[in-house]
């Protein structure tokens, strides 16, 4: 009697560790087996990615995908290709991209902000202007990237250093052919020059910082949407509530609405798990990078 197969997921990261989130995503999506592989260089891709596809014949690799994760989206980008270039039809396994949850955070966090600037203000992305804060991290790159496509003005601004800021805006646009700026939000006045005159503030730093205080985005004269991922107090952006999904926000503007976390957050979960499913049904391999998570988040926030 023929034993069937388990679908499994071999997860690489050139970080130490593989995301226990990401691996709790993978189980709950349906992989009967998850195994993490840590401190993978960019040139072992292609070798991890052959054993893993030629050891299984044409239809368990049907059952077998690849996660990449770690915290540079241009890295994990590479690994994305390198996996892709390694496949030897009809030995071909799904892979999917999705660096600290970048891909997916960010993909949420914009279509959350344009469903409420649809909702709320009867317009969309194209010629607003956009300022990530914290927009050097894999969030903040990967959502300025977004921003930038949809046909917004996007700077990325950095809360430690303008040359950080300077150079992710010259990677993001060599690579993606973004037109996004870099901005200094390191010292207050050149923050609040940026602020005044901003569409919408993305604040996209690390857990626990803060980035906007709540008298800094009140100076904001043409603020639409307010968006925060951080949901661990203190907030990034002050006055921007873990739930709030169209909440009223204090503002120059007078007519300003936030996007928590929590409210980020439940697309992103969606969108995540919706992808590793998607994987598993596929009966042609995936090759999943932020642009297809946004477009699962689209679908998504518009329901």
């Amino acid at each position: 009697m023929a034993i069937e197969k388990p679908y499994i997921l071999h997860m690489f990261t050139p970080t130490p560790n593989v995301s226990p989130f990401d691996v709790n995503m993978a189980y709950d999506a349906g992989y009967g087996a998850v195994m993490p592989y840590g401190n993978v260089a960019l040139d072992q891709i292609a070798g991890l990615t052959q054993d893993a596809i030629f050891s299984r014949g044409p239809k368990g690799v049907k059952r077998t995908g690849i996660f990449i994760g770690g915290r540079e989206i241009g890295l994990a980008a590479d690994m994305l290709d390198a996996a892709k270039r390694a496949m030897v039809p009809p030995f071909e396994v799904s892979v999917f991209a999705d660096p600290s949850g970048a891909f997916t955070t960010a993909a949420a966090m914009v279509a959350c902000v344009e469903k409420q600037l649809k909702k709320i203000h009867q317009t969309d992305l194209n010629g607003k202007n956009v300022v990530v804060l914290g927009g050097t991290g894999p969030v903040g790159a990967a959502a300025a990237v977004l921003a930038s496509q949809a046909g917004a003005k996007v700077r990325i601004a950095s809360h430690t250093s303008a040359t950080r800021a300077r150079m992710t805006s010259e990677v993001v646009n060599a690579r993606y052919g973004a037109t996004t700026q870099p901005g200094d939000a390191s010292v207050v006045d050149a923050k609040l020059e940026m602020i005044k005159d901003a569409d919408i503030v993305l604040g996209a730093a690390k857990a626990g910082i803060q980035v906007l205080s709540a008298h800094e985005l009140a100076s904001a004269k043409r603020l639409l949407v307010a968006a925060d991922v951080n949901a661990v107090p203190p907030a990034g952006i002050e006055g921007v509530g873990m739930m709030d999904d169209g909440a009223p926000v204090v503002a120059a503007s007078g007519k300003a609405v936030a996007i928590g976390a929590l409210a980020i957050g439940n697309v992103k979960y969606q969108v995540q798990r919706g992808l590793l499913e998607a994987m598993i049904a596929a009966e042609k391999p995936l090759y999943i990078d932020f642009r297809d998570a946004f477009a699962a988040a689209r679908k998504l926030a518009a329901q």
